[in-house]
């Protein structure tokens, strides 16, 4: 919040002086989101905007009837719950109505909890109820406290797997997840006295889930201290790692650690950091950030990113977010044009990629894996990775079975990895320079490579000029070698 009526969300301005603005629509619905969230009234410095607050919330209050607008949905609803309750408990007065507000927003959220959409979104859902069934008395807000803390254990159970990760496989979830879940813990700590028959195990599940969630983090966490770009995920959603809690400082020190549940690999050497994405694109049932980007990684080198998942920038329908959900975006292979997975609209699925044949063998430093996702196409191909580690390299050789026209890898580098000319005239050999002076190496074994411009997007809001080296198959193989 830059002023009593002016925003920065997600990297574009905008003044929200009238009643009409809240609801704009010439807007994208997602900055509309941010909006109704309040999510400033938390942040950094908030108490130095209390008064812009208050005048914010009373306009709230008096320019968004019930059930009207963005602000009445289900998940700005239960984010701005949190917030509003948040900053009560901070030492704020809420402005004459809000109060009362307040309390029929968490009544309209009980009768429209976001079972249709499952995943974040109902643990958001779970958690507003009982922050407004802690900070209310009564018996409406008992019943609000019961049925949150319910539905909140209940899905933490369900949507965290044995290995800490998000159910969705976006780091960035699972950030937010994680922060849900340490909130809930602080909300019961902040009312000690307050007692309901699911406290204790509501308390015991979240405090085990967050431990489990914390390591899932740390290993996920590139040397720079932020998330892996992977499915849906940006820098600046939810809090860092670091900001969270006590993270471990380290993770076990295992060439490769395998998070088995979710279905990315850690690989680590020297200061290289990789992560592999062996994973299943989600649940079957919530596919919604889901990329096509089965058999993807990203590479470390230092605190410096070189090889980069293109990221998210919008949530609107239309070419760039497809874009940027497509193959194409991400550091894995295209056949014949096409997708790995189905990825339609801006949060669907048809048809989609499982991995399988997955191999791991730490003591030659390679892991391997296929997917199925091309079996669609008429010559039932499938795609098959192999990365091979050593202490100053990588070599990643990929293979198609089956019948294909044509297909093409593609490994995008950070916008500060200077990308020197070809070495060679046929342009298979290259060079990369980090901005700390250090080199890489690429060459191409086998295929025909070629250098375009593209972008990446590691906020909402954000695309950034980057440069894409795209390997064009040598009959069924392609192989590149990097050294640093």
């Amino acid at each position: 919040m830059l002023g009593p009526t002016h925003f920065r969300l997600l990297n574009e301005e905008g003044e929200v002086s009238n009643a009409a603005a809240w609801n704009d629509p010439a807007r994208e619905k997602l900055w509309l989101y941010h909006l109704h969230y309040f999510d400033d009234l938390a942040a950094e410095g908030a108490g130095e905007r209390s008064e812009w607050h208050r005048m914010l919330i009373a306009r709230w209050v008096a320019e968004n009837p019930m059930d009207h607008g963005n602000g009445w949905e289900p998940y700005p609803l239960a984010r701005r719950i949190v917030n509003w309750v948040k900053w009560a408990l901070a030492g704020n007065d809420l402005p004459p109505g809000a109060a009362e507000n307040l309390a029929l927003q968490a009544r309209w959220l009980r009768r429209h909890l976001e079972w249709h959409l499952l995943g974040n979104h109902l643990l958001a859902d779970a958690k507003a109820l009982i922050f407004a069934g802690l900070f209310f008395n009564g018996d409406e807000a008992e019943g609000w406290l019961s049925r949150g803390a319910a539905i909140f254990s209940h899905q933490l159970g369900e949507q965290v797997l044995a290995d800490g990760g998000h159910v969705e496989r976006s780091p960035m979830y699972h950030a937010q997840v994680l922060t849900d879940t340490l909130d809930v813990v602080t909300a019961l700590q902040t009312y000690p006295d307050i007692q309901f028959e699911e406290r204790k195990a509501l308390q015991e599940r979240c405090i085990e889930t967050s431990e489990r969630m914390m390591i899932w983090s740390a290993i996920m966490r590139h040397p720079d201290g932020e998330i892996a770009l992977l499915n849906d995920a940006a820098f600046g959603e939810a809090a860092t790692p670091g900001t969270l809690a006590d993270y471990p400082k380290t993770v076990p020190a295992t060439y490769f650690h395998s998070l088995k549940e979710t279905g990315y690999i850690r690989a680590e050497c020297g200061d290289m950091v990789a992560f592999l994405d062996t994973a299943p694109i989600g649940p079957d049932y919530l596919p919604g950030h889901a990329h096509a980007d089965t058999l993807s990684f990203e590479l470390s080198l230092g605190r410096q990113r070189v090889i980069v998942d293109s990221g998210v920038s919008r949530y609107g329908e239309g070419p760039e977010r497809l874009w940027q959900r497509g193959t194409a975006a991400h550091n894995t292979v295209t056949i014949d044009g096409q997708d790995s997975s189905e990825v339609w609209g801006s949060f669907r699925v048809a048809r989609r990629a499982y991995p399988r044949d997955l191999r791991i063998d730490e003591r030659e430093g390679v892991v391997s894996c296929a997917h199925d996702g091309y079996r669609r196409l008429p010559g039932k191909p499938v795609h098959r990775r192999e990365w091979r580690f050593r202490e100053k390299g990588l070599e990643v050789h990929d293979t198609i079975d089956g019948e294909f026209r044509e297909a093409v890898g593609r490994l995008h580098f950070h916008p500060e990895v200077r990308v020197l000319p070809c070495l060679e005239e046929d342009g298979n050999t290259g060079m990369l320079l980090l901005p700390d002076g250090r080199q890489t190496r690429w060459r191409i074994i086998k295929g025909r490579g070629s250098l375009i411009e593209t972008t990446w997007h590691p906020e909402f809001g954000l695309s950034i000029p980057n440069r894409c080296l795209e390997i064009n198959f040598a009959d069924r193989e392609t192989a590149i070698d990097l050294t640093w």
